[in-house]
């Protein structure tokens, strides 16, 4: 129980850390010092918009961002930032996660379980369902056990992953270029 609250608590700071970023226009001025870094600071902030404890100030950054720069040049690269990190997470939910979660459902109780996650229909729906939170302001973590529940190839998993955070960048700049 701890934990949780520990949890929260990081999150909220980085909910006032985004606040922060947005009213104290540090983006503006980080850009100006180092003479129009949008794209260095477009592949940190996807980088940081993966994570659960970092997609608020992420999402700030990106934000600001699109009022400085090319929504599609700033979407490109911070969609290669997030899908690297994306990948690395991926890569240890579906080769550890999933190995842990078969050994937990072992034994008659949880048959229909197994059989539930081994069906074509499950393997065509949780990958699209991980698609739609990776493409989400939400965390990714929940879309990646999803797509590693599905056994989903590196490539498709890549081609996904960064279409969906590209798409998701994409509509936060057009969000905050209409506000």
């Amino acid at each position: 129980m701890k934990k949780v609250f520990i949890d929260i608590a990081i999150v909220a700071a980085s909910i006032v850390f985004a606040v922060y970023i947005v009213e104290s226009g540090a983006v503006h001025a980080m850009l100006a010092a180092t003479g129009d870094g949008i794209l260095l600071a477009s592949f940190v902030a996807g980088l940081c918009f993966t994570s659960f404890f970092t997609t608020a100030p992420a999402i700030a950054v990106l934000a600001e961002l699109s009022q400085e720069g090319n929504i599609f040049l700033i979407a490109l690269v911070g969609a290669l930032g997030a899908m690297l990190l994306d990948f690395v997470m991926f890569s240890f939910v579906r080769d550890r996660v999933a190995q842990d979660a078969s050994e937990l459902v072992r034994g008659r109780r949880w048959r229909g379980v197994r059989r539930m996650f081994k069906s074509r229909l499950m393997r065509r729906v949780l990958p699209i369902l991980g698609a739609l939170i990776i493409a989400s302001p939400f965390p990714d973590e929940i879309g990646l056990t999803l797509m590693g529940a599905a056994k989903l190839t590196t490539p498709r998993f890549l081609l996904i992953s960064y279409g969906m955070n590209f798409l998701g960048i994409l509509l936060i700049g057009l969000a905050a270029q209409a506000f």
